[in-house]
């Protein structure tokens, strides 16, 4: 037994290191030696198909427009204050149950005062008068930085937080501030007929102008909102702020916004409101609660 352990020690000692043939693991240097090169040259070229492959499709990206869009459903409508679930819930009168939603609004709009677009380099004034798109050239041309077009927190009136810096929210009449949310080189089209606009809302109807509709969801809820103020330029989204042109070339860019006022809210009721965008190339779905609309629980609390 002591002898058969020493053979198998021996093995197992002979088997690292072999000093009569000169084999380390069984081989020797020379055999090492081959199949170091031919594993380095194996993975080179694994490494050097890897990152040609990456050199060939970065040369078919822009640095400025996404190459395929496809996929992008546009455009997205979104508002703020943003809650959890799309619920807004307070008491009016009560500034700790709305705290939070007028910070987010003060903090969303500050971007958006007169101080931040003093820079004619950046910004130009682009009328208050709808009219259509503003062309700053193509994406990949190289005027390089575009200007963007001034929007005032001041056209959103009651809605602005300059005067009433609580947004309504204190008198049980909140506002939302409602925008579409960005798409590099998307051009909002305006609706053509009326045939797919509510009749509530075809009065917004005007040339230039995305308009924008809000309204009951549910109809137990009717006649529970009462009356709904539109602030902003010609209520709606005007053409001259599109295009979009991307981080790179539009850092500064504002979009236009319309504030949502409502006045007359039924207290102590839960109310469900969902507001649209009408234009041809906006569609809807229900598997996208943003998709060209958005729908939001509104529920104030008498004080």
């Amino acid at each position: 037994m002591p002898a058969a352990s020493k053979d198998g020690d021996g093995g197992w000692k002979n088997f690292l290191w072999n000093s009569e043939k000169k084999e380390l693991l069984g081989r020797t240097g020379g055999s090492w030696f081959k199949i170091l090169i031919f594993y380095v040259i194996f993975y080179g070229c694994l490494a050097g198909i890897f990152v040609g492959t990456i050199q060939a499709l970065l040369l078919t990206l822009s640095d400025h427009k996404p190459t395929y869009q496809d996929r992008v459903a546009p455009p997205g409508l979104s508002h703020t204050p943003r809650s959890e679930k799309s619920e807004l819930s307070f008491t009016k009168g009560l500034e700790s149950s709305y705290s939070s939603y007028i910070k987010g609004m003060h903090s969303f709009l500050e971007m958006y005062g007169d101080e931040k677009q003093m820079d004619l380099m950046k910004f130009e004034d682009c009328g208050k008068i709808p009219r259509g798109y503003t062309n700053r050239g193509d994406l990949d041309s190289e005027v390089g930085t575009r200007k963007a077009c001034m929007f005032k927190r001041s056209w959103l009136g009651e809605c602005s937080g300059l005067n009433d810096t609580t947004f309504g929210f204190k008198y049980g009449k909140p506002c939302l501030i409602v925008k579409l949310n960005r798409i590099v080189n998307f051009r909002p089209k305006p609706p053509t007929s009326n045939d797919t606009i509510p009749e509530a809302a075809q009065s917004k109807v005007q040339p230039d102008v995305i308009p924008i509709h809000c309204s009951n969801k549910r109809e137990e809820d009717q006649g529970k909102i009462g009356e709904i103020l539109y602030f902003g330029l010609a209520e709606g989204f005007p053409l001259q702020y599109y295009p979009y042109y991307g981080k790179h070339l539009h850092s500064q860019y504002l979009q236009p916004l319309v504030a949502v006022k409502f006045t007359n809210l039924t207290l102590n009721h839960e109310l469900r409101i969902e507001c649209r965008v009408f234009g041809q190339n906006i569609q809807y779905s229900e598997k996208d609660r943003y998709q060209g609309r958005f729908d939001i629980k509104i529920h104030v609390k008498d004080s």
